[in-house]
C-alpha cells in the first residue's frame, strides 16, 4: 500500500531539517501520527519527499521534546499519551497560568485589554466552525495574551518553553466537540474576570479550565486501556 504523503509547509527561510522537524512535530501534536506509531526513516522520507538525514535529525529532536520514544530493537515510536505525562505537564501549566492570570488582573494595559477582547472573539468564531485546528490556534493565542499581560518576562519564557507539550493535550481535548460549549464559556469567564480585576475568580476559572481538560483526557486514556466502561 502506497504511503500517503504528509503535508509539508515549506519555508524558504528555514533549513530543510527544521522544516522536516516542524512537519513531523505538527503531525504528532495533531494526531496525524498516532501514539505508538513507528517512525521508520525510509517511509517518512518517502512521505515527505526528502532524504533520510533530516528525518533522523528531526527524530532526535522530537525525542528530546518527549514526543518520540526510542524502543530497543524497534526504533522510534510516537510517544504515548500517558497519565503521568499528562499530570506532569498540566500540573506545571496550572501553576504558571494561575500566576499569569493573577498578574494580568493587576497589570493588563488598555492595549492588552483590546487584544484579549479580539482573541476572545477569535475563540468564539473558531468554536462555531467546529474546526479543531482553528480552535486550538485561537485558544493558544488567547492564553498567550493573558501570559503576556502578566508583564513578567521569565514567566512568559517558561510558558513558551512548555508550549509544544501543552499543545498536544490541548488539541486532544479540543477534538471532543461535546466540550466546545464549555471551552467557550470558560474563556468568557476568564476574560470577564480580568476586566473586573477579580484575581480570585480569575485564578479559579483558569484552574477549573485546566482541570476539566485533564479529567477529560484522563478518562479517554483509561477508556482506551479498558480501565473504564463506556457511559
Amino acid at each position: 500500500m502506497k504511503e500517503e504523503k504528509l503535508q509539508v509547509n515549506m519555508d524558504n527561510f528555514l533549513p530543510l531539517r527544521d522544516v522536516v522537524f516542524k512537519t513531523l512535530r505538527r503531525a504528532i501534536l495533531t494526531g496525524e501520527l498516532k501514539p505508538g506509531e513507528r517512525l521508520m526513516e525510509i517511509h517518512l522520507a518517502n512521505r515527505l519527499g526528502v532524504s533520510r538525514t533530516p528525518i533522523r535529525e528531526a527524530i532526535r529532536k522530537l525525542e528530546l521534546e518527549g514526543l518520540v520514544t526510542m524502543i530497543p530493537r524497534r526504533g522510534a515510536e510516537v510517544a504515548d499519551i500517558t497519565e503521568k505525562n499528562l499530570k506532569d505537564v498540566l500540573e506545571v501549566r496550572r501553576a504558571l497560568e494561575g500566576l499569569a492570570i493573577e498578574l494580568a488582573c493587576q497589570r493588563i494595559t488598555e492595549e492588552k485589554k483590546q487584544d484579549l477582547r479580539e482573541k476572545l472573539s477569535q475563540v468564539e468564531t473558531a468554536v462555531s466552525t467546529k474546526d479543531s485546528s482553528a480552535i486550538a490556534s485561537a485558544d493558544v493565542a488567547f492564553h498567550n495574551t493573558i501570559v503576556e499581560a502578566s508583564d513578567n518576562d521569565r514567566l512568559i519564557q517558561l510558558v513558551s518553553n512548555l508550549g509544544e507539550q501543552m499543545y498536544r493535550y490541548r488539541f486532544e481535548y479540543i477534538k471532543d466537540e461535546s466540550k466546545h460549549g464549555q471551552i467557550k464559556q470558560e474563556h468568557k469567564i476568564m476574560f470577564d474576570s480580568i476586566m473586573e480585576k477579580d484575581r480570585e475568580k480569575a485564578v479559579e476559572i483558569v484552574k477549573t479550565h485546566i482541570n476539566n481538560q485533564e479529567e477529560a483526557i484522563m478518562r479517554k486514556i483509561r477508556k482506551e486501556h479498558g480501565d473504564i466502561s463506556e457511559t
